[in-house]
C-alpha cells in the first residue's frame, strides 16, 4: 500500500480545539498590528527630520534588505556573534516563511480547489529544508546562550539588561527545541515512515523518545499538549513583538533604510526658526532619533569600540540611547513626570559630563550593525547644553578666543601665516593670484609650535612638487567642525558664512586642507548651509545667500590625497629606498571613518622606503586620539588616556613591537594629542611622533644627501616636471 507522503496539520486537534486556536491567532495578529501602529504613530509626535529620509525609497529598501539579510555588519569584528546572528535569522525567517506557505495551503488553497500541495515531493522538500534552517535556529540560539550565560560576554550586560532580554532569548529556544519535540512525537507515533526522514532532526528526536521509552499512545497524549504549548507560546510572542525587545525585528529594517549615508560626517543644520534645535524635551528629537532608540538591541558593539568608555569616562553609547528610550516609555505610560533631557548637576535623563566625554570619533555608529546615528542625538543635547551656557570653562574658552580672534589659540589674526617666514620661498597669496589649491592650513599649523613643522613640510613639497598653492593669511579662520559637535552651531555658521565668502573672493580651482577635520567640514557640511537663511541676520558676519559648492564643483582633498598623486607621478623623484626603518601609522577619524582615506597616508609612506606595520586597530576600527569632539582643549580624569592606549598598542601590539621607531600621523590634533600622550604616558624614548609630511621630507633629504629636517629651510632644486 502507498502511503500518502503528507501529514495533518491539525492531527489530535479537535474541531473545537481548531476554532479556538483561529480565535487566538486573530487576538494575536490584532494585538500585533495595534502595537505596531501604536509605536509608528508615536514618531508623528516627533520633530520632523531635516534632511530626506524616504526618498528612493525602492531602492532603500532594496540595498537595506541586502546588508540585513547578509549580516554583513554582524560580521564586522565579531565573526562568532556574525555567525550566531546568521543562524538565527535565516532560521526564524525559513520557519516564519515556512509557517505562511502552510497557512496558504491550508486557509486559501484547499478551500477554494478541494486540494492540497502540501503533499509528495512539494512536501518532503518542504520538511527538509524547514528541518534544516529550524537546526541552524536552534544552534544560533544555543551559541546564544552560550556568549550571555556561560562565557558571560560583558557587552552583553548592562544597566537596562533585564529579564526581558532573558525571556526573549529562552522564548526562542522553547519554540525552536519545541517543534522538533512535537515532530518527533508525530513521527513515533506513525511508526517513522520511510518519507519521515527527510525531516533528520525530528526523526532524530523520535528515535531518541522511543529509546526513553515513549510508546505510540504516550507520544499521542504528550503532541496535544506539547502542539498547544507550542502554539500558544507562538501566538503570544507574535503578539508581544510590538511590546518588548522582539520588536527590533521590525524597527532595525526600518532604521537601516531609513540611514543616511552621511550621517555624522554631514550634523543636521540648524533651521531658521529654531524649531526643535535643541533638547528640551523627548519631543525634540525627530522621528528617526526616536525610531534609532528602538532599534537599539542592547548589544554593546558601541559600547567595546567606545574610546571614551574604554579611558573610564562616563559615557556607554549604548546607555544614552536607552536611557532616552526608556525615558520616553515611561513618560508616554506616566511612570515618571518630565525632567531636564540633559544638565549640569541635578536630576537629568543624561548627565552633561556624559556628553562633553564623546570624541565624536563616529566608531559607535561604524561598529552600530542597525546604523543608529549616535551622533546626531549626541549634538542635539550638545547644543542644549551650549545654548545653556553649561559647557566647560575650557570651551568658554575657545568659543571666546573665536568670537574676537578667529581662532581657538586667542592669538592675533596678522600672526597666522607667520608659520611661513622660515621658508626660502613665498606662499602665494590666494587672494592676490590665481592658483591651482586654495590651502586652508588650519589653527594648528598655523599657532601650534610644533604642528608649525608640519605646515612648513608640506609647503616645501608642493613647491618641490612645482603645485600652484596659495593661503588666505589672515582671512583664513578656524574651520568649525569640532565647535559644532560640541553644540556651538551658530558660531559655526559664522566662521562658514566667513569662509565661503572669501572663496567667493579668490580664483582657484581646488582646496586642499592640512586638518582632517577641516577636510571633513568643508566637504561634506559647508555644502549642506542654506546660508541664505542667515544672511539677513545682523549678527551674522556674511551676505552670503544661497549654498556654497552644492554640486561639488569645487574638489576639496585632504593634503595625503594630493602628495599621493605627487608620489605616484614622479614629481617628487621617490625611488621608494630612501628610508630604512618600521614605522606604525595612526588612521585619524575623521580622515577614515568619516570620509573613507586609507589607502593614500600608505602609499606616501610606503614610498619613502619604510616599513609600515599595522597596528591591530587600523583603518575603520582605528582607536580615537581623544582630540575630537572638544577633547583637544577639555581636560579629563582618565586612566589611561586614549592617546596613551594607542602608543602602548604601537609598540606592545604590533608584530614589530619595540622596533617601531615612528609612530605616524596625518592629523594636527592627532599629532597634538600623541605628543601629549608621549609625555604622560613615559613614551619619550621609545619613539616619534611625525606627520607624513615629515616622513616625506625626511626621505628627500636622504635622497639630496642632506640633513636640514622635516622644518628646514634650505632651498632644494624643484623636481616638476
Amino acid at each position: 500500500m502507498t502511503v500518502l507522503q503528507t501529514r495533518e496539520v491539525f492531527w489530535t486537534i479537535s474541531p473545537v480545539g481548531k476554532g479556538l486556536f483561529y480565535g487566538l491567532a486573530a487576538m494575536s495578529v490584532v494585538l500585533f498590528l495595534y502595537g505596531v501602529y501604536a509605536r509608528f504613530a508615536r514618531y508623528t509626535r516627533a520633530a520632523e527630520e531635516p534632511i530626506p529620509r524616504l526618498d528612493e525609497l525602492p531602492a532603500r529598501v532594496s540595498s537595506s534588505a541586502t546588508t540585513v539579510l547578509s549580516n554583513a555588519k554582524l560580521f564586522d569584528r565579531d565573526r562568532y556573534g556574525g555567525v550566531m546572528h546568521a543562524f538565527i535569522m535565516w532560521g526564524f525567517l525559513t520557519l516564519l516563511i515556512g509557517t505562511t506557505i502552510l497557512g496558504i495551503d491550508i486557509d486559501l488553497y484547499r478551500p477554494l480547489t478541494g486540494e492540497s500541495f502540501f503533499v509528495g515531493d512539494f512536501y518532503l522538500s518542504y520538511s527538509l529544508v524547514m528541518d534544516a534552517l529550524g537546526f541552524l535556529f536552534v544552534v544560533g540560539i544555543g551559541m546564544a546562550l552560550y556568549r550571555r550565560y556561560a562565557a558571560r560576554n560583558w557587552r552583553l550586560h548592562g544597566r537596562h539588561t533585564s529579564l526581558e532580554d532573558d525571556a526573549f532569548v529562552w522564548t526562542l529556544f522553547a519554540l525552536g527545541v519545541g517543534g522538533y519535540v512535537i515532530e518527533g512525537l508525530r513521527i513515533l507515533e506513525a511508526g517513522f515512515p520511510d518519507h519521515e526522514t527527510v525531516s533528520f532532526v525530528g526523526y532524530f528526536v523520535g528515535l531518541v523518545l522511543a529509546t526513553l521509552g515513549v510508546g505510540p499512545e504516550l507520544a499521542e497524549s504528550l503532541y496535544w499538549w506539547g502542539w498547544w504549548s507550542h502554539a500558544i507560546l507562538a501566538l503570544g510572542f507574535v503578539a508581544l513583538v510590538p511590546y518588548a525587545k522582539p520588536f527590533h525585528m521590525i524597527s532595525s529594517f526600518a532604521n537601516v533604510v531609513t540611514h543616511d549615508e552621511q550621517a555624522g560626517k554631514r550634523l543636521p543644520s540648524v533651521p531658521a526658526d529654531l524649531d526643535h534645535v535643541n533638547a528640551e524635551s523627548i519631543d525634540d528629537f525627530t522621528w528617526k532619533e526616536q525610531l534609532d532608540q528602538d532599534a537599539c538591541t542592547k548589544c554593546g558593539r558601541c559600547s567595546a569600540v567606545c574610546p571614551a568608555k574604554a579611558s573610564g569616562r562616563p559615557l556607554d553609547p549604548r546607555d544614552v540611547i536607552l536611557d532616552l528610550k526608556s525615558y520616553r516609555e515611561n513618560l508616554d505610560a506616566g511612570n515618571t513626570e518630565e525632567k531636564p533631557i540633559i544638565a549640569d548637576g541635578g536630576d537629568s535623563v543624561i548627565a552633561a559630563e556624559t556628553m562633553e566625554s564623546c570624541m565624536a570619533c563616529m566608531a559607535c555608529m561604524d561598529a552600530c550593525p542597525v546604523d543608529i546615528e549616535h551622533l546626531n542625538s549626541f549634538t542635539k543635547m550638545n547644543r542644549q547644553l551650549t545654548d545653556e551656557g553649561a559647557v566647560r570653562p575650557q570651551m568658554q574658552d575657545v568659543f571666546g578666543n573665536l568670537m574676537q580672534k578667529g581662532n581657538t589659540f586667542g592669538d592675533s589674526p596678522r600672526k597666522r601665516a607667520d608659520w611661513a617666514d622660515d621658508l626660502d620661498f613665498e606662499v602665494a597669496d590666494a587672494r592676490e593670484e590665481d592658483v591651482e589649491f586654495l590651502w586652508y592650513v588650519g589653527d594648528y599649523p598655523s599657532y601650534d609650535d610644533r604642528n608649525k613643522k608640519v605646515a612648513r613640510a608640506l609647503a616645501r613639497i608642493f613647491e618641490e612638487s612645482g603645485v600652484s598653492v596659495g593661503i588666505l593669511y589672515e582671512d583664513e579662520k578656524y574651520d568649525g567642525n569640532d565647535i559644532r559637535r560640541v553644540g556651538e552651531e551658530f558660531l559655526f555658521l559664522e566662521l562658514a558664512g566667513h569662509h565661503v565668502e572669501s572663496f567667493e573672493d579668490c580664483d582657484f580651482e581646488k582646496i586642499v586642507c592640512t586638518d582632517p577635520h577641516s577636510f571633513n567640514t568643508m566637504k561634506n557640511e559647508y555644502p549642506e548651509v542654506d546660508f541664505g537663511e542667515f544672511a539677513d541676520d545682523p549678527v551674522m558676519p556674511f551676505e552670503y545667500d544661497g549654498h556654497w559648492n552644492e554640486d561639488g564643483e569645487i574638489p576639496v582633498y585632504h593634503y595625503t590625497q594630493v602628495v599621493e598623486e605627487l608620489v605616484e607621478s614622479g614629481r617628487l623623484g621617490l625611488d621608494g629606498t630612501e628610508l630604512d626603518y618600521t614605522v606604525t601609522y595612526h588612521d585619524p577619524c575623521h580622515l577614515g571613518r568619516y570620509n573613507d582615506v586609507y589607502d593614500a597616508p600608505r602609499e606616501i609612506i610606503r614610498a619613502t622606503g619604510v616599513t609600515l606595520d599595522e597596528m591591530p586597530r587600523n583603518r575603520e576600527d582605528s582607536f580615537c586620539c581623544g582630540g575630537g569632539g572638544g577633547g583637544l582643549w577639555m581636560e579629563f580624569e582618565e586612566e589611561p588616556k586614549p592617546s596613551e592606549e594607542r602608543l602602548r598598542e604601537a609598540l606592545e601590539d604590533t608584530d614589530s613591537g619595540p622596533q617601531v621607531e615612528k609612530f605616524v600621523v596625518a592629523c594636527p590634533m592627532c599629532m597634538t594629542m600623541y605628543e601629549d600622550g608621549r609625555k604622560t604616558g613615559g613614551y619619550e624614548d621609545d619613539l616619534e611622533i611625525v606627520d607624513i609630511t615629515e616622513l616625506l621630507v625626511e626621505a628627500l633629504d636622504a635622497k639630496a644627501g642632506v640633513g636640514a629636517g622635516a622644518g628646514g629651510t634650505e632651498s632644494r632644486p624643484s623636481t616638476a616636471d
